[in-house]
């Protein structure tokens, strides 16, 4: 089995959405609390935390799943801090920047996802609402919107984990739904993928996938950013905000389609998909600071690009 996520956008009234607001931030506010106690005490596993700060939270109002899932937020924050530390993505050991995040306790946003179950949160799909626990008692009928393929998907399989979320204003909830994996079958041949810049994807077919004008469109909306940013007046800081995230989605939209072309392809012909391994290309590489912008823009470049989901068939990699 394997879990994928449905993203649902929640429209609640303003007094819905005000009881909403007050739950996420008190509720990222003792998780932070938590985390402090966590990193003061070096105990950071899930179990021998909650001895320590269950009590707390409970005495402080908040209700017995929703503290043990704030506290298992904490631990697995720890535990996913402590694997980038091993794999050297915060530096080498002794470096600064190393010791600066591990002498540090996590702290949380104040609208960070914060997560839920089935025990203190239910959906009605039929009236497309949703009924979840807060600091003010269970908040009922927040209503929400999903494509029916999201609504049958959510009807059809066992859902798991949820997490609410308030991105720019706008609440999200973001569910696991546990979905049976699709049957391998044997490749007859591979189709390779080569990964750019310029050209995002070009397969061993001789098909050339460039995401026409996304390079063009980074180059002004980075033009457009240093030009508001060096204006500092509030009607450039309210267009800069309006802005943000805009080309992250275009990106990521344009490499969506390639992914899906690629392994409609693969699929059509009966063939696996095989990609170059670029782990750690960033570690490997340095390049000239007018190339920077380019390399590390968000995932449009040939580290950057989402790999094509595998067609029921093997992804093989390969080093350049």
């Amino acid at each position: 089995m394997s879990t994928i996520t449905v993203q649902l956008k929640l429209t609640p009234s303003p007094e819905q959405a005000a009881v909403l607001g007050a739950t996420l931030r008190a509720l990222n506010d003792h998780a932070t609390h938590v985390s402090q106690t966590a990193h003061r005490e070096g105990v950071v596993k899930n179990h021998p935390l909650r001895k320590l700060t269950y009590p707390g939270l409970r005495a402080a109002g908040v209700g017995s799943q929703a503290a043990q899932l704030t506290i298992k937020k904490v631990a697995d924050a720890y535990t996913t801090r402590t694997a980038n530390l091993k794999a050297g993505n915060y530096g080498p050991p002794g470096s600064k920047r190393r010791r600066r995040i591990e002498s540090t306790p996590i702290s949380f946003r104040p609208e960070a996802a914060q997560p839920y179950d089935a025990r203190n949160l239910s959906l009605a799909l039929d009236q497309r609402t949703i009924s979840l626990w807060t600091l003010r008692g269970r908040l009922k009928d927040v209503p929400f919107a999903g494509s029916p393929d999201q609504l049958k998907l959510l009807a059809d399989h066992e859902r798991g984990e949820s997490d609410l979320l308030c991105r720019d204003g706008v609440w999200f909830l973001l569910v696991g739904v546990q979905v049976p994996d699709t049957p391998e079958y044997a490749p007859d041949g591979f189709l390779g993928v080569d990964l750019g810049i310029v050209n995002i994807a070009t397969t061993s077919d001789g098909e050339i996938l460039a995401g026409r004008g996304l390079n063009p469109y980074r180059r002004r909306q980075q033009r457009l950013r240093a030009k508001l940013q060096t204006k500092g007046t509030k009607s450039a800081k309210r267009l800069l905000k309006r802005q943000r995230r805009r080309e992250s989605r275009r990106a990521r939209d344009a490499n969506h389609v390639i992914s899906k072309r690629i392994v409609a392809e693969a699929e059509r012909t009966g063939r696996g998909i095989s990609l170059e391994d670029l782990r750690g290309i960033r570690a490997r590489v340095r390049q000239r600071k007018p190339q920077r912008a380019a390399l590390h823009s968000c995932r449009s470049t040939s580290s950057g690009v989402s790999s094509p989901t595998r067609p029921g068939g093997p992804v093989r990699r390969w080093c350049r």
